[in-house]
């Protein structure tokens, strides 16, 4: 919206001078009067642009020029009536206008013009910090009637500020851990300004792992019990601990048996991949409890803890604490640690360093490859090699005694990086608790390099690891670390022998492939069995339950938004051991299928879900249980029958709030698949 000024000044009439009837004629033109009352019209934009319209007028005028008293431009001329416009900065000037009359008489007028901004309005100020980078800010701004913004980090009080555009994101980096009182100034082109403050908050997040060497972190343990707990310089430099600086926890004469400090993460802790964490300890006696507790940030009642004892006085020992067991669906941020748990306080000084995630140290391992099936995995040989095949088990021993094993020939003349691959058969890697891999050799020589290459569908991703053979022919198991294997879904396993050296004939031979505990996941899309949306199954109902039936989705969320599913009402007083079964077509493939997906709907938790199958004559039959965990919603549940005795399943018999009697509840289930 614009507002407009006038400002209009008149000078005095000119006394004219007088003429007689001798005079008159064409002379009379000689004897005007020059221009007067002059005055200029100023129209002044109030979008702070600084741009002024401007109309000159007067008596007895037949022209104009105007001087806009910036030194900015000549003189503009315009016929009466007509207007000029001229964009000014801030600021007062004297703007002059000379009329020009019929005979050439002029009239000079000054009129002062004042050009002042308004204060930007509608400020409106972005502070967001750079993913991955703690120590930097993105800003960015808008507003109205501003001309440029100013960024002040805050950093000092003599900082130059950083001008940018509305429209321009501009990036700052802090150079320590701190707050900040930075300021964003909208400028209008001239004096007036607006003005956002804000308090930027520069923390480098504590995650694991934790080591104590970084100073811009913060490291601010709550003690309770009375332990006094702080980062002090590592005392004993030595063994499996030398870095600077590490974690003291003193705890004095009559602290609490329960005594203990910890720490508060920024993030969760991510057991995505391991679920082991380690913790360096120094303790000046051996043998006694260390735990390490896991609580949620805001709910203590979500705690999980281990129990570990030390084996070692006086020197660092690395405690390895398995979570396996905890439920690591929870959000974990504080690190609990308790030295000489159960015993009263000693004047004990116990240090501590090195707090990460780590693999298991059970190494558990599950096979994917054994050579002994109807069908060998197709190798691809490069680099040379002789063809890679399966051959019976050249020399048997008590390392290994399988039937068949894999035979590689690094061929005369064959590449240093002459090797063989395969790939994996339904199923991928994706490392777990223990992201290991070994298998077993038999080399003609010991200190031969053996590498084991592994790679996701497009070699996009890819790790491998160097292990040299320690005996001369004869089986031995070679062990693979994969610790710093990205997080990928690996489906092709790379064998080299003698890697670096070109093949002279030599045979290998390799056998017993495995991988850490739960890394071998399945890559078989799951196969639906029953999902209620056609012809219904024959339900057979027993235990004096209704008759089973399939009927609209009741509450159509969640996990689950189909049309139809299957209700078993469990009526007052029937059985505990009341359910339903129906038949399939064909026997369950439990060949390729471990697992049976259910979606389960109850009106409670906590209740026993019990799913079974049977042959054609119930004569072999496997049940598994599972409680659920929600009421009045959705829920999968997902059946284990890897145990299962080998049969023809065809019956699924589902039973709900097993072991108690029937009272009136409705329980509903649907989309029935087996999986892996």
């Amino acid at each position: 919206m614009k507002r407009f000024y006038q400002l209009i000044t008149c000078f005095l009439v000119l006394t004219l001078m007088g003429c007689t009837e001798d005079d008159r004629g064409t002379n009379f033109v000689d004897e005007v009067a020059a221009p007067a009352n002059i005055s200029i019209t100023f129209d002044i934009t109030q979008d702070n642009s600084g741009l002024v319209a401007m109309t000159p007028g007067g008596e007895g005028a037949t022209g104009f020029r105007v001087a806009f008293g910036d030194g900015s431009g000549n003189p503009v001329d315009l016929n009466p009536g007509e207007s000029t416009e001229h964009t000014y900065a801030e600021g007062t000037y004297n703007v002059k206008v000379i009329a020009t009359g019929i005979n050439g008489l002029t009239t000079e007028f000054i009129q002062p013009l004042t050009v002042s901004f308004q204060a930007p309005e509608n400020l409106m100020v972005t502070i967001s910090p750079v993913i991955g980078d703690v120590f930097s800010v993105d800003v960015s701004a808008t507003a109205d009637l501003e001309a440029y913004f100013e960024f002040y980090p805050g950093e000092s009080m003599e900082e130059t500020p950083i001008q940018f555009m509305e429209g321009e994101t501009i990036t700052y980096t802090y150079a320590a851990v701190g707050d900040y009182e930075a300021r964003v100034v909208a400028l209008s082109g001239g004096a007036a300004t607006t003005e956002y403050t804000e308090t930027i908050s520069i923390v480098n997040p504590l995650l694991l792992p934790i080591d104590f060497e970084d100073p811009t972190l913060n490291f601010s343990f709550v003690d309770f019990g009375n332990v006094s707990s702080s980062v002090v310089p590592n005392p004993d430099m030595s063994g499996e601990n030398t870095s600077a600086t590490v974690g003291q926890s003193v705890k004095p004469a009559g602290a609490e048996v329960w005594a203990g400090t910890f720490l508060q993460l920024d993030d969760p802790i991510d057991f995505s991949t391991l679920n082991n964490i380690k913790v360096n300890v120094w303790s000046p006696a051996s043998g006694i409890t260390v735990k390490l507790k896991l609580e949620n940030a805001t709910d203590d009642t979500i705690a999980t803890e281990v129990d570990v004892t030390n084996t070692v006085s006086n020197a660092w020992e690395t405690l390895v604490f398995d979570f396996s067991t905890s439920d690591l669906s929870q959000d974990y941020q504080k690190v609990v640690l308790f030295f000489d748990f159960g015993n009263p306080g000693n004047d004990s000084t116990y240090y501590f360093d090195d707090i990460d995630l780590t693999q298991s140290i059970a190494d558990v391992f599950e096979l994917f490859e054994n050579f002994e099936g109807a069908t060998p995995p197709s190798f691809i040989d490069f680099g040379n090699i002789g063809a890679t095949q399966v051959v019976a088990n050249p020399a048997p021993d008590g390392n290994n005694g399988t039937a068949s094993v894999a035979q590689f020939t690094k061929a005369n003349g064959a590449e240093v990086w002459g090797g063989t691959f395969f790939e994996l058969n339904n199923q991928a890697i994706e490392f777990a608790a223990t992201k290991k891999m070994r298998f077993k050799s038999w080399s003609p020589t010991a200190g031969t390099v053996v590498k084991l290459k592994i790679e996701n569908a497009d070699a996009s991703v890819t790790h491998e690891v160097d292990v040299n053979t320690s005996v001369a022919n004869a089986w031995e198991t070679l062990t693979y670390d994969f610790i710093d294997a990205p997080v990928a879904t690996y489906v092709r396993v790379v064998v080299f022998y003698n890697f670096g050296t070109p093949g002279d004939g030599t045979v290998y031979y390799f056998d017993e492939m495995e991988v850490g505990e739960d890394a071998l996941v399945s890559t078989i899309p799951p196969l639906p069995v029953e999902d209620f949306e056609g012809a219904p199954p024959a339900f057979i109902s027993f235990g004096n339950i209704a008759d089973t039936q399939v009927i609209a989705n009741p509450n159509s969320s969640g996990l689950n938004t189909t049309a139809n599913v299957a209700e078993l009402f469990k009526t007052a007083g029937s059985e505990v051991w009341a359910g339903t079964f129906f038949e399939v077509g064909a026997p369950l493939d439990l060949n390729n299928y471990s697992n049976i997906r259910v979606l389960t709907h109850s009106p409670t938790a906590g209740i026993v879900v019990k799913l079974k199958l049977e042959n054609a004559d119930a004569s072999i039959t496997h049940e598994v249980d599972i409680v659920n965990s929600f009421a009045n919603n959705w829920e999968e549940l997902v059946y284990d029958f890897s145990e299962a005795p080998a049969a023809d399943y065809v019956r699924i018999v589902i039973f709900f709030d097993f072991g108690t009697p029937g009272n009136d509840s409705s329980y509903y289930f649907d989309e029935i698949q087996l999986t892996n």
